[in-house]
């Protein structure tokens, strides 16, 4: 399989590494997170919840991100991924994290990028993952399928049973777009369609297809169960198209979002909506506390935001897929940022979608 990231066929920004800004680093991500004024840190708000120190309840998924290439540069990107990146897991990393799927009873793989196909050695995961019995997921931008050296990807999912993960930002072109680039809404419904005729999104088929949408703006999602039927129903009239669960994410104030709410003078008050907004019973169901998150270069990360702010899981827990040790990550104590408001504000936010 390709190494290389194929040409887009749509409009592509330069990633924050590339313009060589300040907030490529997640240094400076987190020192300018630091810097805005809030009403009380997310560890007092956890204490207020009874819930600090917050600790893992056992790792029932390892979410693995095999690299930040990609073939679209998003405006929401929390990876910062582009066709420019180069970060892809060396093989050395690969063999351990198959090692760990097959030796382990952790019963999901995610596999996330990125677009995680354009690894050479995604498909071996994939298949080595689900011939141990593993739930396998993948985050998959849609658009990748499109292009010729990937158009195999439809079917292999089906396949396999791989639990497909889209992004779509709208069921409508304007808001797609604006997000992902001229051209991507199309090509997307027409990977949706396709992934439709090999029976994704079919009851009868137990081929799971979830799509993932987050707000275009600095608001929090609506009702994840209401936006949902809505975006059944206007999907299947508008497109044509059928799926099962609708993830509802919070935009989380890291790297080009980041980048924008600082630009457009908003950090301040979206903070402070995600802080006003949190829920207890949201911070109770966070997604670190049952996932476990893979970088690129096998270092351990509680989330994929705290792996994307370099914020590696605890000092006391092994630290890379090298010293893998399930028992002392099971109930590892979890490493927080004010990011970690953006998890729990509202209905909450994960890779699954709301919380509560």
């Amino acid at each position: 399989m390709p190494t290389t990231a194929p040409p887009s066929r749509h409009r592509v920004l330069p990633t924050l590494q590339k313009r060589h800004l300040p907030l490529s680093s997640a240094q400076a991500q987190r020192d300018m997170l630091d810097r805005v004024p809030v009403a009380r840190s997310f560890e007092a708000a956890l204490d207020g919840a009874a819930l600090y120190p917050l600790r893992a309840t056992g790792i029932e998924i390892l979410q693995i991100n095999v690299g930040r290439k990609c073939n679209q540069t998003c405006r929401h990107c929390h990876v910062d991924a582009g066709p420019d990146r180069t970060e892809m897991m060396p093989d050395a990393v690969v063999d351990r994290v198959i090692e760990i799927i097959e030796s382990t009873s952790i019963p999901t793989v995610d596999i996330t990028g990125g677009a995680p196909e354009l690894h050479r050695r995604w498909k071996e995961i994939v298949v080595r993952a689900r011939a141990a019995g593993k739930h396998v997921m993948d985050r998959c931008n849609l658009t990748i399928t499109r292009l010729p050296n990937y158009a195999y990807l439809p079917a292999f999912f089906a396949e396999q049973g791989v639990h497909v993960v889209a992004s779509l930002p709208h069921y409508r072109e304007k808001g797609t777009d604006t997000q992902r680039g001229s051209g991507v809404f199309e090509e997307s419904i027409a990977a949706l369609r396709e992934l439709n005729a090999h029976g994704y999104g079919d009851p009868a088929t137990g081929l799971q297809l979830d799509l993932v949408t987050n707000p275009v703006g600095t608001f929090l999602p609506g009702s994840q169960a209401a936006l949902e039927a809505d975006w059944k129903r206007q999907m299947e009239r508008l497109h044509g198209v059928r799926f099962n669960r609708l993830y509802t994410i919070t935009n989380m104030p890291i790297s080009r979002f980041l980048e924008f709410l600082e630009e457009s003078g908003k950090l301040d008050e979206y903070m402070e909506r995600l802080v006003t907004a949190f829920n207890p019973a949201a911070a109770a169901g966070v997604m670190c506390r049952n996932t476990l998150s893979v970088g690129w270069d096998g270092t351990l990360y509680d989330c994929d935001f705290n792996q994307m702010l370099e914020l590696p899981v605890h000092a006391a827990a092994p630290r890379t897929v090298f010293d893998f040790d399930p028992a002392a990550l099971d109930t590892r104590e979890i490493v927080l940022g004010p990011h970690c408001f953006g998890c729990t504000a509202g209905a909450g936010s994960s890779c699954g979608g709301a919380t509560v």
